[in-house]
This record gives structure tokens, C-alpha cells and sequence, in this order.
């Protein structure tokens, strides 16, 4: 049986020693070699799970947003939908999205990740492609309640998932990625939608139909592939030998991703309610709402407001590639310097800066390229601080099931936001200008800035209270089950 032991430790980058046991005797493997060894484990399970995971995510953003796109294809025309009918049936998006996203979190253990994930994948790609068979409003807001009900569970249930497999220096690299394909989404989706116009009237139905029709089929595809290639755990994954599961595991329980004893990330309702008592989660909900709704405002109306610029529909289809595409090169980019540096408080605030300049210069110029320029900062900016403030929260809350309440219930706060964006720039601004909502999301971009800073700040003085604390007490001299509150626990930053 071989055993794993971290016997240099500068920081959480660390240059690991592997000492393996086997039947021949004992062997030792460091330096370059470890590091090789290392390279190979994370390059494996990204192999085995973040492709997947990525994928699911892309997919879910891109059926949930591309009623952005359908309106603009005629969608609203078509149906005879007045803009508050739309709104509402973003709203009901919401509603159901907001209501399964913690039990789905608390379940996904329970019922197995490799079982949730898939099912919800497959179920929300047949509700998706229903959308393009539909001939009335009510039709439309059918849809729109079962794809929220199905699609709830998936953000705060991937961000879980990928919790359970990387230790926390390693898990932001992981969680951008799944991130940033929301900024590919974002662009293909404009892409998709101007060729899939193309196929209007085929089959007697419009192209925004097709639009509908097309991603969904792919999305069932996909989620039934799924069924067989998602691992449940580091110790299910096929790839990985039986002394790199053994790393990895010990790596996650060192890093107190997951418990040394199993016993500590066994379901507790007490556990539950102790998330709603750190500081830190709380500080959170403010940066996911006011994150969420600039979020959801862009993603959902980024077609209509480039469309309002005076371009066609399938002008404005393709014109809102290139700031996606900036975004994504972004949210690569900032999240590695947030992993390396371990700086998540400061890139937060760096991408709410971007979105205070960007609203700015929307708001306060006439020129169509200055406007649209902004769209660069802004979406960039907000799409680049969704993977950062999800991983601070992950990394900043133990055990599992108190990772998996705090997770849920930020992820909660996002889709309230999400709800205030369909009214927003739905019908409560008027296009081309959306002064009121601009307004809104520059004072929204400010609070996002600022209750990063006031979390940051007190991450920091936490950190060091637990410093004094470890300079006069021994680890065994701790009760046992603080989770995140332990004084071996350092926040980061």
C-alpha cells in the first residue's frame, strides 16, 4: 500500500514528496521527479472531469441566455410578447433556478454527481429544444419554469464537484475555465444564432425555432454521454493509478478540502445553518447580487442593446463576438494571476473597477463606438469576476456541507440579481440608451468593488487572529469540527 506525505511546505505552492511502499520495498521519488509525478496527476483528472464540467457549463449558459438571441431573431415578434411578458418570462426562469439550487447542493452527494449531473444535463436539453416547438406564451413560460427548475442545481453543484477533486490553490485555474466557457457561450452563441437564422422557414418554422431546436438536440446528446465517462470521486476515476488516487485524496484532506475524518462531511442540518453564520458568506451575497445582476443584464440583453446601436439583427448577432472573445482571453488571464498570487479579493475588485469605467463611458457618451467599446470593459470585467468570487467562496468554507450551503445560497443571490436584470433593461429603461438601468449598474458596479474590499480586509484580519491563536496552542489542544474556523484554516485572500 503506498502513502503520500508533504514534507516541504513554503506555501500552498509546495514542492510535494511522494513516498511510495510496495511490495519490493520502499522508494522515494522528489525534486523534478515529484513534480513531473504532480503534473501528471492534475493533467489526468483535468482530462477525466474538467473537460466534461466545462462543457456542461457552456451548454447551460448557452440555453439559458439564447432567448437573448431568439429575440432578436423574432422571437417576440412572433409570439406577440410586449416587453413586459418577456421580462416575465425571464423572471420565471429564475423563480424555480433560485428554489432547487440548495437542495440540488445537499443532494449531490447523496445521490452521486456522476448520476445528478448528467440527469439534469439531459432533462434541461429536452426542455430546451421543446422552446422551439412552442406557439403561444404560455408555452414560452412553460418552458422557461422546467428549464430553471433543471439548470438550478448545476452552478453551485459543478463548483462543489470540482471542489471534491482539486485542493484550493489548484481549484480557481479549474473553476475559470468552467467560467470562462460562459464567455464562449456568449460568442458562439452569436454565432450560432446568425448561421441558424439562415434555416428560417425550414420545416415551416422561423430560425429563432431552430435556435432552440438545434442546442437542445446537442445538449441531450451530450448529457447522455456523460452518463458514462463522469467519475463520482478521485477514488472512482479510471485514469488515475492507485498510488496518484491516494495522492490526490491525501492532498484534499492536508488542504482540508475534505475531512480527515469522513465522519465531519456527513449531512448535518447544523452544518447547514452554520453557513449562514460566517461573516465571510454574508459579505458574499452583496458581491453575488450585485454581481448577478450586472451579469444576467449583459448576457441577456447584450443582442438588443448592439442591435440598438443601429446595427440589423443578424449585424448585432455577430457583433457581440468580439467583446465575448475578450472576456474569455480575460478570465484566463486574471485567474491565473488570482491562483498564483492568491489574490482573489484584488482581481474582484480590478473587474468591478473595469465595469464602474465601462458603465461610465456608456452612460456618459452619444458615439456608438465609444458605447460599444465599453461593452469590452464591461463584459470582460464581470465575466472575469464570476469564477474568482465563486472559488473565494469555495476555498473559504469547510466542511462539505457547509461549503455546499454557503456555495448554493451566494450562487442563490446571483439569480436574485438575475431576476432585477429581466426588469431592468426589459422594460423598465427604454433602448436604445437604458439610462436608468446604466445608472443602476454603475451604482451595482461600485458595490461589488467595495464589498470585495470589506471582505478582503477581513479575510486579512482573520488570518492573522489565527496566527496568534497558533502561536499559543497546539493543533490537538483545538476542539475538533471547526471546519473553515479552525486556526490551521488560513482564509485566502
Amino acid at each position: 500500500m503506498s502513502t503520500v506525505k508533504d514534507v516541504s511546505k513554503d506555501s500552498l505552492h509546495s514542492t510535494e514528496k511522494v513516498a511510495d511502499t510496495d511490495s519490493s520495498g520502499t522508494s522515494s521519488i522528489h525534486g523534478a521527479e515529484a513534480a513531473v509525478f504532480e503534473k501528471r496527476v492534475w493533467w489526468k483528472l483535468d482530462l477525466s472531469v474538467l473537460g466534461v464540467i466545462t462543457m456542461f457549463y457552456l451548454l447551460s449558459w448557452l440555453d439559458r441566455t439564447n432567448l437573448g438571441n431568439a429575440r432578436v431573431a423574432g422571437l417576440q415578434k412572433d409570439l406577440k410578447l410586449t416587453n413586459d411578458q418577456y421580462s416575465i418570462a425571464l423572471t420565471v426562469t429564475f423563480v424555480p433556478y433560485i428554489i432547487a439550487e440548495l437542495p440540488s447542493n445537499l443532494l449531490l452527494k447523496v445521490v452521486g454527481p456522476d448520476r445528478l449531473l448528467p440527469t439534469l444535463l439531459t432533462l434541461w436539453g429536452i426542455v430546451t429544444t421543446l422552446q422551439g416547438v412552442i406557439h403561444n406564451y404560455a408555452g414560452l413560460l412553460a418552458c422557461r419554469f422546467f428549464l430553471g427548475l433543471l439548470e438550478g442545481g448545476v452552478l453551485p453543484g459543478l463548483v462543489l464537484y470540482l471542489s471534491l477533486f482539486y485542493p484550493r490553490e489548484h481549484l480557481q485555474k479549474r473553476v475559470s475555465a468552467v467560467f470562462a466557457s460562459s464567455s464562449l457561450a456568449g460568442a458562439f452563441s452569436g454565432l450560432l444564432a446568425a448561421g441558424i437564422m439562415e434555416m428560417s422557414g425550414k420545416g415551416g418554422r422561423p430560425g429563432w425555432a431552430w435556435i432552440f431546436i438545434l442546442e437542445g438536440l446537442f445538449t441531450v446528446i451530450f448529457g447522455v454521454f456523460t452518463f458514462f465517462v463522469l467519475p463520482s470521486s478521485p477514488s472512482r476515476c479510471s485514469l488515475l493509478s492507485e498510488k496518484e488516487k491516494e495522492y490526490v485524496i491525501q492532498r484534499l484532506r492536508e488542504d482540508g478540502a475534505i475531512s480527515k475524518d469522513d465522519r465531519a462531511d456527513a449531512f448535518s442540518w447544523g452544518e447547514v445553518l452554520r453557513a449562514f453564520q460566517l461573516p465571510q458568506v454574508w459579505f458574499s451575497l452583496f458581491i453575488f447580487f450585485f454581481h448577478g445582476t450586472i451579469l444576467y443584464s449583459l448576457s441577456y440583453f447584450a443582442p438588443s442593446i448592439i442591435q440598438g446601436l443601429g446595427y440589423t439583427a443578424n449585424q448585432a448577432q455577430l457583433m457581440s463576438v468580439p467583446p465575448y472573445a475578450a472576456a474569455f482571453v480575460c478570465t484566463l488571464v486574471l485567474s491565473y494571476i488570482a491562483d498564483k498570487y492568491h489574490c482573489r479579493g484584488a482581481v474582484v475588485m480590478f473587474c468591478g473597477t473595469c465595469c464602474v469605467v465601462g458603465f461610465a463611458m456608456f452612460l456618459s457618451s452619444h458615439n456608438h463606438a465609444v458605447q460599444y467599446g465599453s461593452l469590452f470593459l464591461t463584459l470582460s470585467g464581470i465575466n472575469t469576476g464570476a469564477p474568482t468570487i465563486t472559488t473565494w467562496t469555495a476555498n473559504n468554507t469547510a466542511p462539505h456541507v457547509r461549503r455546499a450551503s454557503a456555495i448554493a445560497v451566494v450562487c442563490m443571490f446571483t439569480n436574485i440579481g438575475g431576476i432585477l436584470s429581466t426588469w431592468l433593461l426589459g422594460s423598465l429603461s427604454a433602448p436604445p440608451r437604458y439610462t436608468k438601468a446604466t445608472a443602476v449598474l454603475l451604482a451595482f458596479a461600485v458595490g461589488l468593488t467595495l464589498f470585495a474590499a470589506i471582505n478582503t480586509a477581513y479575510l486579512y484580519y482573520q488570518n492573522k487572529k489565527k496566527a496568534e491563536i497558533r502561536a499559543t496552542i497546539t493543533k490537538e489542544d483545538e476542539p475538533a469540527g471547526l471546519g473553515d474556523r479552525s486556526a490551521w484554516f488560513e482564509y485566502i485572500l
